[in-house]
Order: C-alpha cells, then sequence, then structure tokens
C-alpha cells in the first residue's frame, strides 16, 4: 500500500467517483465537514452494518441503543468533559496559524511562515460545541453536542437492564454522531469535527474486567480480519501512562497503516466503574448500583470499551481496498477490493448490446436482483469499458448478458479480483452469488 496509495489518490477518486465531496463546495468549502455522495454513503452504511452484525445479532448478550445528541448539561460534568475534555492552544503572532501546542516544539520555528519565537502562550481550548436550549440565549440554559456517544449508554445502564432484564456480563451498542471542535482537522476525513462513531460499552463483575478486556481486544482485530483488512496494515499501540485517559485502567488503539502513517482507528479501553460511579454521584441517585438477580450482590459495574470511528473506518477502507494493477500490454487498471458485503455496488448487469432485445432482457434480470443486492445497470460504452468502471467503484461481480442468454438462459460472471468469468443459469444467479459472497477471500 506504502508505493501505492496516496491521499491524493484516494480524494481524488471519492470526489470523481460519487465517494466523498467536501460541503458547500459551490460556496469555497466548509473547512473539517464532508458530504458522503450516492457510492460514499453506501459504503458508509454497509460498514455500519457489519459492524452492527457483529457486535448484536452474532452477540449473546450485547442490545443497541439510540440516544439523543443533546444531554443534561450535568451528563458531561460527571464524565469529565467539562473540566478535563481540552487541548493547549498557541497561535502565531505573524501568520495567524493555529497549532496544538503539545504537537509542535514552541522554540523552533513556525511550521507555515517560518518565523522563530512567535507563538502566544499556550491556553487551554474546550474541545466541546455549545448551544443553548430555548428562547433566551443564557448561562442557565447552555447544552453541548455530545464529544461521544458513550455517555448515552451510561446514563441509561438502569434503564436497558430494567426493560431487557439483562444480568451482568452484557453490553450496550450505539453508532451515532459526535462532535468535537477540534484545532487542527486535516487528512480528509480522518479528523474533523462531525463524525460518527460506533463504539460498545461492555458492563462486568469487578475483578473479571481483565479477562474481558483481552477478549475483547482479540475479538476487534479479528472483526478486521472478517472486513477483509490486509493484516499488516493493523497493529496494536498500548497507551503508556502519560497517554491514559483520566477514567482508564488500561488503553490500547488498534492502528491502521494509512497513507500519512500508522493512525488510531479504534481504542479498546479498561474504563473500570469511573462513568457510573461520577454518574451516580452528579445525579444522586442510586439507579446505576447494579444487583445480581442470584446472590443479591451489589456492586457498580466493571467496563470495556471498543470504540470505533465510523468515518475513519470509511478511509481505512478506502485506501485497503486500493490498487492499481499493471495488466498485460502496459495498461493499468484501478481497482478497489472491497469485500462484497460491504461494495456499494454488489453486482453490475451489463448488456452485451443495446439491440435485439439484449437491452431488455438484462434490465428484468437486473430488476430481479434488486431485492436482494445492491444493483448497478450500465449499457453505455465498450464492455471492457464498463468492466473498468466497475472496477474503480469496488463491483464484485459484473454480469454480462448476450446473444447466447436468449438460447441457455445462462450469463456470464465475472469476478474483480480475479478477473475470471463463469456461465451461470439465470435461475441460480442469485444464489449463486450469495454463496460467492459467503465464500469471498481476497487473495
Amino acid at each position: 500500500m506504502a508505493n501505492k496509495v496516496t491521499m491524493e489518490k484516494i480524494v481524488s477518486l471519492c470526489k470523481r467517483k460519487g465517494f466523498v465531496f467536501q460541503s458547500s463546495e459551490i460556496y469555497g468549502g466548509l473547512s473539517s465537514a464532508w458530504d458522503y455522495g450516492p457510492l460514499g454513503v453506501e459504503l458508509k452504511k454497509n460498514i455500519q452494518n457489519f459492524w452492527w452484525k457483529e457486535m448484536t445479532q452474532l452477540q449473546d448478550n450485547i442490545v443497541g441503543l439510540d440516544a439523543s445528541i443533546l444531554m443534561h448539561p450535568k451528563v458531561w460534568e460527571a464524565s469529565g468533559h467539562v473540566e478535563n475534555f481540552s487541548d493547549p492552544l498557541v497561535d502565531c503572532k505573524e501568520c495567524k496559524s493555529r497549532f496544538r501546542a503539545d504537537q509542535i516544539d514552541l522554540t523552533a520555528a513556525c511550521p507555515t511562515c517560518g518565523n522563530k519565537g512567535t507563538f502566544t502562550e499556550p491556553r487551554d481550548f474546550n474541545l466541546m460545541f455549545s448551544t443553548h436550549l430555548g428562547p433566551v440565549k443564557n448561562d442557565n440554559n447552555i447544552v453541548y453536542l455530545r464529544p461521544e456517544t458513550a455517555q448515552g449508554i451510561f446514563v441509561n445502564f438502569k434503564n436497558v437492564v430494567n426493560a431487557c432484564r439483562l444480568k451482568v456480563p452484557f453490553g450496550i451498542a450505539q453508532v451515532g454522531k459526535a462532535f468535537r471542535n477540534e484545532i487542527v482537522t486535516k487528512n480528509f476525513i480522518f479528523r474533523t469535527c462531525e463524525f460518527e462513531q460506533m463504539e460498545m460499552q461492555f458492563f462486568c463483575k469487578p475483578g473479571d474486567d481483565d479477562q474481558w478486556f483481552d477478549y475483547w481486544m482479540k475479538n476487534r482485530m479479528e472483526y478486521y480480519s472478517k472486513l477483509g483488512i490486509h493484516p499488516e496494515h493493523l497493529r496494536f499501540h498500548q497507551h503508556g501512562s502519560d497517554e491514559l485517559a483520566h477514567y482508564a485502567k488500561d488503553a490500547f488503539d488498534i492502528e491502521f497503516l494509512f497513507p500519512m502513517g500508522w493512525q488510531e482507528l479504534e481504542g479498546v479501553h479498561s474504563r473500570t466503574d469511573f462513568d457510573l460511579s461520577r454518574h451516580t454521584e452528579y445525579s444522586g441517585k442510586k439507579d446505576l448500583i447494579y444487583q445480581d438477580p442470584i446472590t443479591n450482590e451489589k456492586y457498580i459495574p466493571y467496563v470495556i470499551e471498543t470504540s470505533a470511528g465510523l468515518t475513519r473506518s470509511v478511509l481505512m477502507v478506502l485506501c485497503d481496498a486500493y490498487d492499481e494493477e499493471e495488466l498485460e500490454g502496459g495498461d493499468v487498471r484501478t481497482v478497489m477490493h472491497f469485500h462484497p458485503r460491504i461494495a456499494p455496488i454488489t453486482v453490475a448487469v451489463l448488456p452485451l448490446v443495446k439491440k435485439d432485445g439484449i437491452d431488455e432482457l438484462a434490465s428484468q434480470i437486473e430488476k430481479g436482483l434488486r431485492e436482494d443486492f445492491r444493483t448497478d445497470y450500465d449499457l453505455s460504452g465498450a464492455i471492457g469499458r464498463r468492466y473498468r468502471r466497475q472496477d474503480e467503484v469496488g463491483t464484485p461481480f459484473c454480469v454480462t448478458v448476450d446473444y447466447e442468454t436468449k438460447e441457455d438462459n445462462a450469463v456470464t460472471v465475472r469476478f474483480r479480483d480475479s478477473m475470471e468469468q463463469k456461465r451461470v443459469p439465470v435461475a441460480e444467479l442469485s444464489q449463486f452469488l450469495k454463496d460467492s459472497i459467503k465464500n469471498y477471500s481476497r487473495t
């Protein structure tokens, strides 16, 4: 990947093919804001659904939640965000560029203008966006756009336990938007002010947290293998004592080798009982104390958190899937090796010609596949050129309808990765594609 994939290539492909657009582009764009186009929204949705199935449907003891973005402001006091959720900020007095003080050498020259000794004194900058709830703007009705989705899970702990009659150990999963007023936004959709998280908080008995921490470390790395990500592009990074968040007993990042180097993709954190204890303290209620229905033992559960960025996962998948293959004759094809379960288009139906009823027959076949697959119908240009278009957006299967189809009621299925072709009866086509997806291997 390091020799071929650059962020410039990814950004170009995303705009050209409709994965990601700059927000408000006709007005010059808005920094750190991006819109997901027709293919991008499908890719993001498919990754979310893949994660959701892995974390809820295929687990014995994890349920879902969708909490509100706006929450009572005391939630963020209890969580420590009002007090601790800030970065040190400096400005260059000459060029007015802004930097995080912990990411540059304050004794060196400004990275933008080259002047030395022009930085302001560091000052804390809270990363939470604030707004006001109600018609009057004052300090009594200030609320925050949530900087993470986890707190919505913690404050609903007892509601979920009571409603679902859950017993520890169990988890609560959530996918949703979060907002951080980042000082520096960069690297396309990697670091933005508005993003989406896929989080799961797993509640366990104190003393059992270490074994569950190990379990989720292994489980989360295996997830990326199922997603078809190259294992050599993934690694663990353990937080040192100077990196640990105020709530963490232990923490590992799963890092991915992006074009700009190794960067955090997901965190696995041992949060102890910090969150539930703080909300018990700040709310003045005992609702978050768990009572074992068998032993009647009372305790505040410990928490193992898995927190992945959905928008970062989209960028990871784009970077990992991107390839430029040299073909015979010196031709190069750009191909996105998406896992078929997350590809924006699963199958494209291509009539060989636009006459003699071939196109009508192909259209009927394409419509018949819509119930089970995200499809595309393309009859413009030579068949080889259409294959290349589908390769570039990562369509794993192309179905060609030709004159023989009228005789034997079969079609030619072309496989994106190998470019091999196979004749398949139309009556068996849907099941053939389902089996191919189920048995898919990138190698």
